[in-house]
């Protein structure tokens, strides 16, 4: 009798155990000493795990050309979160390939010895951002939670969290922890003609707008700072080949021959961006190197 009871309790024990298993469970803080960047990866599980980032993009601020209004916002906001100092959420938004994310990771490189930390969070995870923020909020390290290429679809779960952790929340933001995004769309949410019939006029002028557009713009507005990024014209598309072409160890002479050869390139691919120069660079320095 006895040793059937305690086989059916041993029994009932491992069920427990699988079912807590499966269960979700309260993230776990990882060994900040391993890196000064981390990824969230949801488990498939249910559990999400703050995941080290072993090797940063090396991007120095000085790596950066043709933005350098761009870059001292940034930077300026970057240095007084830094400093224990009031400083915004950022939404950095416009042209593809010009540098938005470079400049996030490039700050992230100089003041990572100041005590910066990064965690990258995709949009499919930012339901998950305050358990993320409560995990970081009693750390000495300043976090940035950066959500590259974000915008939404109608209905999304991850714009409510975003809105809520941003301004909105009953709790009070934690002051080591700001979100920085970056995005192709300035309001975040795709927008449509048929929206703007919810607007009304009144006599005397008046325009109320409709709560559909109100709440599309809601979101974006709860970013502190906007910094906007514009296409490069020629000479600064050229400009930033140069650049890069010298720090692959290209010669003065060859950099000034390689103009049309960059030109060609960013024609075929329909874009003079920062990034069409840089894989312009990598490209003939590598067959440069492999000529010589």
């Amino acid at each position: 009798m006895n040793e059937h009871f305690e086989r059916l309790l041993e029994r009932a024990e491992q069920l427990m155990a699988r079912i807590e298993s499966v269960l979700p469970q309260p993230m776990q803080a990882p060994d900040w000493s391993t890196a000064v960047a981390w990824r969230y990866r949801k488990r498939s599980s249910g559990h999400g795990a703050l995941e080290p980032v072993r090797h940063v993009g090396a991007m120095r601020l000085s790596d950066l050309q043709e933005i350098d209004g761009q870059k001292e916002k940034i930077q300026r906001n970057t240095l007084q979160f830094v400093q224990g100092l009031p400083a915004n959420n950022v939404l950095l938004t416009g042209a593809r390939g010009t540098g938005k994310s470079s400049l996030i990771r490039a700050c992230l490189n100089e003041y990572a010895p100041e005590g910066l930390r990064l965690i990258e969070v995709d949009k499919a995870d930012l339901v998950d951002l305050p358990d993320i923020v409560d995990v970081v909020t009693d750390r000495p390290e300043r976090f940035i939670v950066f959500c590259d290429d974000l915008s939404f679809e109608d209905g999304e779960p991850g714009y409510k969290a975003l809105k809520s952790i941003l301004d909105g929340s009953v709790s009070a933001a934690s002051p080591n922890v700001l979100i920085y995004a970056t995005s192709n769309r300035r309001h975040l949410l795709p927008e449509y003609m048929k929206e703007n019939l919810t607007y009304t006029h009144t006599a005397d002028g008046e325009v109320h707008p409709g709560e559909v557009v109100e709440e599309k713009i809601s979101l974006s507005e709860r970013f502190g700072l906007w910094v906007s990024f514009y296409p490069f014209s020629q000479d600064e598309y050229l400009t930033i080949v140069a650049q890069w072409l010298s720090s692959f160890g290209v010669p003065a002479t060859d950099i000034e021959a390689a103009r049309p050869q960059s030109l060609v390139w960013a024609l075929e691919r329909g874009s003079r961006s920062g990034r069409v120069a840089y894989q312009f660079a990598r490209d003939y320095a590598g067959t440069h190197a492999s000529k010589a």
